[in-house]
């Protein structure tokens, strides 16, 4: 940040920064390739990665990066080259990040769970001809259709019994047999990574702009809700990474132990659990898939010290009928993030692990982490903390974005900072709106006070309008969530014929509880306007997801659309 002195004063949260972290921290341009190879030099011998119980130090992995990249530049694929992952967490994902980025070439995220609608978007919104994926029947079956009926021209095969340990490999093609896609044909269109990777491991060297070269190309519906490639240069990535370090000043270089169980392919594993991990030469547990008896079972065993995940992970392990039967206590840090953190929910967790939960807020657009709640200091409950070091949150008012409120109004968050993303890949009106003014425009509407703390009141556009009157979800939430019988609840708007909108509740209850919608109503009485109080309440025995567990009010309220477009018809 080149912040002058004489401005610095105007942030209110200098004054109640967390001892040990400097918001002033220097964060030159770092390319994310001279990250790596700084971190193997270092922790060479460290053990990088643990992938059920097959183990990889990181000079091992700095080997296996150099041999994909030779064979990446053989290809011809160097810069201005979109290369997709479709890879769950596995050591393939590890390798192919480093290697694509070492070679000059951006790395496209795909979700393992897309459907074929949303891999044909993607792949030729991105104009991605080249993606790496396993040999499972999951994987492959969706992509091969794909070849020349979309920008996609070849496909890197990796065999999933390869990075596991003996005797899984040579069990894996017997027992999975059924799971593995043994179809693939011998062409031009299909490489296989054992062929790729036997080389010398001596790739030609690629001059980084870390400013302007494209590391990672992350999709997002960002604040307009169209999916679009938010640009994300290598010095938007490293400094990023940087900034979470700097806030765990207590972390361990080369000690710790981040538990990856939330896939790579969303931002805020990418940057937490995969590139702040990487700086700090932790070892990286790997989880393929989120499973919660095997997690426990492995949290138990493996003892990780840090563990990222959203607020559905912690609900689910707070809510296991075996969670006291379970050691967790070496778990020292978690950070929460992808959506809002319940309270309760917070306190329990530390209580069963004696570990500090902290919660984080971004977006893809800005790499994605700008505000965290402090390890240690002043904790404010509702809030979402301080603005990570080098970085200016403000809150500009809702019907002129020209003028910065003062502590205490409401208004849209805008960011500044070194992880602000390049822009929006092909789409520059979507950026020249979202990043006008040289601030990110969130579209969430938030609160900052006088310490600097930022509450986050709504999205914009989650905003329900009933009868002329603002009601905002993540309010309505925050009460019911204290009833002791509720589990999770999505608050939402649905269309209202006299009020416009009204405000609907979707409710799971915990185990065993038992609510009815006058008791719940008579307990809200209290806690809610009569404008806020949910009209409709609608108990359920689930609420949908996202793909990365998020809660989705998407889904319920297209499911509202569909039940009304059935009544009409």
């Amino acid at each position: 940040m080149n912040e002058t002195c004489a401005a610095e004063p105007a942030y209110p949260w200098l004054g109640h920064y967390p001892e040990g972290v400097d918001w002033r921290a220097p964060l030159p341009p770092w390319s994310l390739t001279d990250a790596f190879e700084a971190v193997v030099a270092k922790f060479g011998s460290h053990r990088f990665l643990d992938f059920m119980d097959k183990h990889y130090t990181y000079r091992e992995v700095g080997r296996q990066v150099a041999c994909l990249a030779e064979g990446l530049q053989k290809l011809g694929i160097g810069k201005g080259d979109h290369v997709g992952l479709l890879l769950p967490n596995t050591p393939y994902y590890v390798i192919a990040y480093f290697a694509i980025l070492r070679v000059g070439a951006t790395v496209v995220n795909f979700n393992p769970l897309y459907v074929e609608r949303e891999l044909i978007h993607q792949i030729d919104d991105s104009g991605t001809t080249i993606m790496i994926t396993l040999d499972l029947s999951v994987l492959y079956d969706k992509l091969q259709p794909l070849l020349g009926r979309t920008a996609l021209r070849r496909i890197v095969v990796c065999r999933m019994a390869d990075c596991l340990p003996f005797p899984k490999s040579m069990l894996f093609p017997v027992v999975k047999r059924a799971e593995i896609a043994h179809h693939i044909p011998h062409d031009d269109a299909h490489l296989t990574w054992s062929s790729l990777t036997a080389n010398f491991g001596r790739p030609k060297p690629v001059a980084i702009d870390p400013l302007e070269d494209v590391a990672v190309l992350q999709y997002t519906g960002g604040t307009t809700g169209v999916p679009k490639g938010a640009m994300l240069t290598h010095a938007n990535l490293t400094a990023n990474a940087r900034q979470c370090v700097l806030w765990f000043s207590e972390a361990r270089p080369g000690e710790e132990r981040m538990l990856a169980v939330l896939p790579f392919f969303h931002v805020f594993a990418m940057t937490v659990a995969l590139n702040a991990a990487m700086l700090l030469g932790a070892e990286i547990l790997l989880v393929p898939r989120f499973d919660l008896d095997d997690l426990l079972e492995l949290i138990g065993r493996k003892k990780p010290t840090l563990f990222p995940a959203v607020p559905t992970i912690y609900t689910a392990i707070n809510a296991h009928p075996e969670r006291a039967a379970h050691d967790l206590t070496s778990i020292r840090f978690c950070i929460s993030g992808g959506a809002p953190l319940p309270q309760e929910v917070k306190q329990q967790f530390e209580a069963g692990t004696g570990c500090v939960v902290i919660e984080g807020y971004g977006l893809s657009e800005c790499s994605p982490v700008a505000c965290i709640t402090p390890i240690s200091g002043q904790y404010k409950p509702g809030t979402v903390g301080l603005p990570v070091p080098g970085t200016v949150v403000e809150i500009v008012s809702l019907t002129d974005d020209t003028v910065v409120l003062p502590p205490g109004e409401r208004g849209e968050i805008c960011i500044r900072g070194p992880q602000l993303m390049k822009g929006y890949w092909n789409r520059p009106e979507d950026t020249e709106r979202t990043l006008k003014g040289g601030r990110l425009h969130t579209g969430d509407i938030g609160i900052m006070d006088e310490d600097g703390y930022t509450a986050i009141v709504d999205r914009i556009k989650d905003l329900i309008i009933a009868g002329g009157f603002n009601v905002y979800p993540r309010t309505v939430e925050e009460a019911i969530y204290l009833h002791p019988s509720i589990e999770e609840v999505v608050v939402a708007g649905v269309p209202d014929a006299y009020r416009g909108q009204t405000v609907k509740a979707y409710v799971k209850l915990a185990a065993g509880a038992s609510l009815g919608e006058a008791e719940l109503r008579t307990f809200l009485k209290d806690k809610l306007s009569p404008i806020e109080m949910p009209k409709k309440i609608e108990f359920r025995d689930s609420l949908p997801r996202t793909l990365i567990g998020k809660l989705s009010r998407k889904d319920l309220l297209d499911e509202e659309k569909r039940k009304a477009a059935g009544e009409e018809s």
